[in-house]
């Protein structure tokens, strides 16, 4: 009787993932309408859907992008980190909803609250995620040092907590620290290449 080996391949999570975002990013594109008239000013009056879209599409493309260098640092995997990957995942399959509440609703309060609430957790399922990994991969792993203090994913769950403290006075400034947090992470982490080519 074979024992089953205590690491896992990474291949089939990664494809999974992959598809879960494709889906994710097919539902956002799918949610645009065309205007119904052939001027200009209709495709303009469409501004708040076009920004809801492109900030989403940079999300998930940034998240698709780390998740990729994440799992080229990472050795081996176990349930718990399928579950956590799992768990973060549910919360990116809710961005096309919220991105579609927010703009159809013109970045009214509550939608622009329901869309941060689902950024930060998100950023939340990736740091388990992240922190799976280390737990099982060992603090000396490769991962590990990447990772460090992880200052970046500290400050933007700080601004998407500023973000919801003033959403119900200022929702076009909570807009704008989810766009500032989406340009920060808008270049791929570093720290993961760098791990991978030692």
């Amino acid at each position: 009787m074979t024992s089953i080996p205590p690491r896992m391949e990474s291949g089939r999570l990664e494809a999974f993932t992959d598809g879960v975002m494709a889906v994710a990013l097919t539902i956002m594109v799918l949610e645009l309408e065309p205007p119904h008239e052939p001027q200009w000013r209709a495709l303009l009056g469409q501004w708040p859907v076009a920004l809801s879209y492109i900030l989403s599409f940079i999300y998930v493309g940034i998240y698709w992008n780390n998740h990729h260098h994440l799992m080229r640092v990472t050795e081996g995997i176990r349930g718990r980190i399928l579950w956590a990957n799992l768990y973060w995942l549910f919360w990116i399959t809710l961005i096309p909803f919220s991105t579609a509440w927010m703009s159809e609703t013109e970045f009214a309060t509550v939608p622009v609250a329901l869309y941060g609430f689902v950024l930060l957790m998100a950023a939340g399922g990736y740091f388990l995620l992240q922190h799976e990994i280390v737990l099982f991969n060992g603090r000396d792993s490769a991962l590990a040092r990447a990772v460090g203090h992880d200052v970046k994913g500290k400050l933007s769950a700080l601004l998407y907590l500023l973000a919801l403290l003033v959403v119900a006075w200022w929702p076009y400034l909570s807009c704008a620290l989810y766009a500032a947090v989406a340009a920060m992470w808008f270049i791929p982490d570093r720290r993961f290449e760098r791990a991978a080519v030692r």
